[in-house]
């Protein structure tokens, strides 16, 4: 008889306090079998897998490392989510439910997207359920004391990487602008803010709810610009 296909749950574990995680997501964690984590380079440990050991240490023999490399060109890192969306297939096909975490939230800029729709091109009956996380834009916004949104404001939530003039259309028309990914562009970003006079309605926050967490108020003294950073612009 064939097994019954297991289920793949997408867990968001939120931006790194552990008591922030959701009791569904605990509960899922520890009747799984294997954990799928999301890793960058072969010697060092993800967010999400130190999120894992912090909130219990003895998940992490239950954790499958799967490496992604950090770069831009989507078409070399097809390969790489294929070759993580079979391990995985081969779990549920054995009738394993298991579990992929994502810090934040799976489905907001997270690599569980693309092993998602993977797993949906190459095996369209998998069953997948996504548990969410808190995302780091509002992981931010809790922590900064800073509302996001109020009565009709409007919202943007963006990247530095858009073009320039893209970039400065948005800032000048929302009230509220969240801009991710900086490290790479931080320069740009400063000089357009700086060109627009919003310098004074930013606010620079690195590693949110993490004992590492920076909040700069005056962006000019930011240096070193992390990898899980954001800016808040709030007019």
């Amino acid at each position: 008889m064939k097994n019954k296909l297991g289920c793949l749950y997408g867990v968001g574990l939120g931006m790194g306090d552990p008591e922030l995680i959701t009791l569904k997501a605990k509960r899922v964690l520890s009747e799984v079998s294997l954990i799928f984590a999301p890793r960058s380079h072969n010697h060092s440990l993800s967010l999400a897998h130190s999120i894992l050991c912090s909130l219990d240490d003895q998940l992490s023999a239950k954790v499958v490392e799967l490496n992604f490399p950090m770069h831009k060109d989507s078409s070399s890192l097809i390969p790489h989510w294929e070759r993580a969306a079979e391990k995985i297939w081969h779990c549920l096909s054995q009738g394993e439910d298991c579990v992929f975490v994502n810090e934040g939230d799976p489905f907001f800029y997270g690599t569980f997207i693309h092993v998602f729709e993977t797993l949906r091109r190459l095996h369209p009956e998998v069953r997948v359920e996504v548990i969410p996380g808190i995302s780091s834009l509002h992981a931010a916004s809790a922590r900064t004391l800073i509302p996001l949104a109020h009565g009709d404001e409007k919202v943007a939530v963006i990247t530095s990487v858009l073009p320039e003039e893209m970039l400065r259309e948005v800032l000048k028309k929302f009230d509220t602008v969240i801009i991710l990914k900086l490290s790479s562009f931080w320069d740009r970003v400063l000089n357009i803010l700086k060109e627009l006079d919003l310098m004074s309605k930013c606010t620079y926050v690195e590693r949110s709810t993490l004992r590492e967490e920076r909040i700069i108020q005056d962006i000019r003294k930011v240096k070193d610009v992390d990898y899980f950073s954001l800016l808040i612009m709030k007019k």
